[in-house]
């Protein structure tokens, strides 16, 4: 079932977005709500998985993880097994930030974080030298990120 956004729905997650600790009385004072009426559609917006996760923000650099990459992965063969079990392998690595499954001369694209470049090419041995449906990978260093985001546009 779709749950159909409202003005206000659009606005909550607007907000949320930008600041998930946000208080309730300050999101009722910046969308004209209730509290109770912000709390009920925040709780609706989340049953329904509109709102996936709720999730704090880490700088990498900070935390250590100094280098990111993008890799462009091909497979030897795309049938529907081989394609979930590649995937099924990038979920649990926690190196793997993000991962899309892509049309083009690539059929994956993730973005990794690593310590350093030993670090990252233990992740190569892992993911991609030793999976024999690995035809071949391309990686590109991050030099500098200039966005870096998961929001999504809330259109009115």
């Amino acid at each position: 079932m779709t749950k159909t956004m409202d003005a206000a729905d659009r606005k909550l997650l607007e907000l949320v977005q930008v600041d998930a600790r946000m208080g309730l009385e300050a999101l009722a004072g910046e969308t004209g709500l209730s509290v109770a009426s912000v709390q009920r559609r925040l709780k609706a917006l989340r049953d329904h998985g509109t709102i996936s996760a709720e999730v704090a923000i880490v700088e990498p650099r900070k935390a250590g993880v100094a280098m990111r990459f993008v890799v462009m992965v091909e497979l030897e063969r795309e049938r529907q097994d081989q394609i979930d079990a590649f995937a099924r392998q990038v979920q649990a690595e926690p190196m793997v930030q993000q991962c899309y499954y892509i049309t083009g001369d690539a059929d994956f694209c993730l973005i990794c974080t690593a310590r350093d470049m030993d670090d990252f090419e233990d992740l190569t041995k892992r993911l991609f030298f030793d999976n024999s449906n690995v035809r071949r990978f391309r990686t590109s260093v991050v030099m500098r990120p200039h966005k870096v985001g998961l929001g999504v546009p809330i259109t009115r």
